[in-house]
């Protein structure tokens, strides 16, 4: 995605926030590719920062940093491509619409599209994912956060456009028979969106 110049990121965020944006930018980091021997590295020493205030989304983590201590870059890297690339069809497919009920998949992207017009987000020329890549919501959730977007515009995009698709996403990768890393991925990724949905619906109505 690129930013179209409005609004503009901004500093001071507070810790809760700048731990939501790494976090959602973790997620989409994971799932767009598998991680390299550098990012497994520091995972392994890495706090989740916003995890340590809830339990289940602190045992997915520690459950993901004891795989990423014993994961091998090149087996991940397989895993991942099988699970989301694959030859012919994915496993397991990172598109979202396709776990949203009730809505046909092309009404889902126009939707989508108007709103990130909206946000002043446009996808590269050079970009092959569509936007409803799991890690293309995610990376959306962060700029949103990054960029001092209210709560309510905020809950608005996660409740339409992300929790969802990613919710179910998740329950299917972890129920994949190709996915031994990615199952604790899906875990921390399920665990931190269900943490999510849950401020969001208990800070309704405020700005």
């Amino acid at each position: 995605m690129n930013e179209g110049g409005q609004p503009q990121e901004r500093n001071g965020l507070t810790e809760e926030d700048a731990a939501r944006a790494n976090l959602y930018a973790l997620i989409g980091r994971l799932f767009h590719e598998a991680p390299d021997s550098i990012l497994l590295a520091q995972l392994c020493r890495a706090e989740a920062g916003a995890a340590e205030e809830n339990a289940p989304l602190e045992q997915a983590w520690q459950a993901l940093q004891a795989a990423c201590k014993s994961a091998y870059p090149v087996v991940v890297k397989q895993e991942h491509d099988s699970l989301f690339v694959g030859v012919g069809k994915a496993e397991v497919t990172p598109y979202t619409f396709h776990y949203i009920q009730g809505a046909s998949p092309d009404r889902h992207l126009v939707r989508l599209r108007e709103r990130l017009e909206q946000m002043g987000l446009a996808r590269r020329d050079a970009a092959f994912e569509v936007e409803d890549h799991v890690s293309g919501i995610c990376d959306v959730m962060r700029f949103l956060i990054v960029s001092g977007h209210s709560l309510s515009e905020q809950r608005l995009f996660f409740m339409e456009f992300a929790y969802p698709g990613t919710a179910s996403f998740c329950e299917r990768v972890a129920r994949a028979s190709s996915a031994e890393f990615y199952r604790y991925v899906a875990a921390f990724a399920r665990a931190f969106f269900e943490v999510e949905r849950q401020a969001f619906e208990m800070h309704e109505g405020d700005g």
